[in-house]
Order: structure tokens, then sequence, then C-alpha cells
């Protein structure tokens, strides 16, 4: 089963270092969907298992494409940073209140430090400017490169995702105005968000209309989270 999925995932992420974009992916699942997903595999339900991991492809694809993505040996560092979603999704426990996301980014960056560390073969003493990759351009990744990523990966993944889930919601629950004010007041479009005023005056409308819409559609978008 493990090297089914180990294949099924190396093949996946060939398409998103390369090929493809992360739309590919299956999406995250939301809160609801994942806790009834972990109680599952713990009763044994192994398609719930793979489930799990798969709808989590984009967390590895996320820490190596940002922290790794011009190393020489990317496409190696998905697969170990798929060894490590794999052994988090193992050992997770939802009942202990954490994100399963943050545990799992913690889990992938600890399994890629481990390979470096593996491959220089340490001693009990190193120096963490020492170099342990080098990119296409020649440039150095050092071990404080990677440390350094430790402290806020956490914060970035989680983010991206609820990103990502926001904007599934707000093309999805919202009407045509709610959609088209969110998008300008919070720059999900791409470009820079907007005051209450200038979308008013971009649409032709009131600004107190605006807030009245902006606050109807941020409570439908909090119903669904």
């Amino acid at each position: 089963m493990l090297s089914y999925l180990i294949s099924l995932i190396a093949g996946a992420f060939h398409l998103l270092l390369g090929l493809g974009t992360p739309g590919k992916f299956p999406p995250p699942l939301t809160a609801a969907e994942e806790h009834a997903a972990f109680l599952a595999m713990r009763e044994g339900d192994s398609d719930a298992r793979e489930r799990l991991i798969l709808h989590n492809l984009r967390l590895v694809a996320h820490i190596v494409r940002k922290y790794y993505g011009t190393a020489k040996n990317a496409e190696d560092l998905v697969s170990i940073g798929t060894i490590g979603l794999v052994k988090a999704t193992d050992t997770f426990n939802p009942t202990n209140g954490a994100r399963f996301a943050t545990y799992a980014a913690k889990c992938i960056q600890n399994e890629i430090l481990m390979h470096f560390r593996a491959q220089k073969k340490l001693s009990a003493e190193i120096s963490i400017n020492e170099t342990i990759d080098v990119d296409r351009d020649g440039n150095p990744l050092t071990y404080i490169d990677v440390i350094a990523t430790e402290d806020n990966v956490e914060e970035e993944v989680d983010k991206a995702i609820k990103t990502s889930r926001v904007r599934r919601l707000v093309e999805t629950v919202l009407d045509a105005r709610e959609r088209e004010i969110i998008t300008l007041r919070y720059g999900l479009s791409g470009a820079a968000p907007h005051t209450q005023r200038e979308v008013a005056a971009m649409l032709g409308i009131s600004r107190s209309y605006v807030s009245r819409i902006e606050k109807s559609a941020l409570a439908t978008l909090k119903s669904y989270c």
C-alpha cells in the first residue's frame, strides 16, 4: 500500500514541479471531512488514510516549491517530503486540538532535514553554514537556510490553505454582487485590496451599501468555515 501511494504521489508531484499546476491536486478537505477521515482511519479504513494523504499533497508541494524549489534534487525532496506526510497521517491525533496542516508541515520539514543529515553523514559537530546542496545556478543551500524556515513554515502553509478554502467558498456560496465586493475588498483577484469607499466609487454605489453587502457575505463565509 505504501509503495503504491509513493508511486502515485511521485507522479503527481512531477506534474506540479515540472509540467502542471497545483490545480491538478485534490482540494484540501474541510475541517469536518478531515476529522471524519481520521476517525475512519483509526477504525481501519485504508481508503480514508489514502484520502487524507492525497488531499494534503499540496502541503508537500508548498514546502518544496517555496523552500527547496531551486535545489538540484527538488524531485527527490518531493518523495522524501511525501514520506513525512505519510508518517504525519499515521501518527496524528485528531483529538488533541492541533491542526493537521501544522503537524504535517513539521513532519515534512523534519523528514527533509533528516535526509540532509544522512547525506552528509554528520559528525557530532558541524557548522550551520556548511553547504548541504547547490541549486541549478550554483548557489549554496546551507543548514542555516533550512533551520531558518522551520520557525514560520507552519504559519505560511496554514495561511496558504486557508486562502485556498476562502477562494473556493467565495466562488461557490456567494452571489455575483457579494463575490465582486469581497474580491475587490480583500484583493482576491491578485490586485491590492481596496477600502469600502474605493469599492463604492468603482461600482457606483454607496459606501454604506458596500458595508452591508460585505458584512452579509462575511457572515455567509463564516458559516461554512
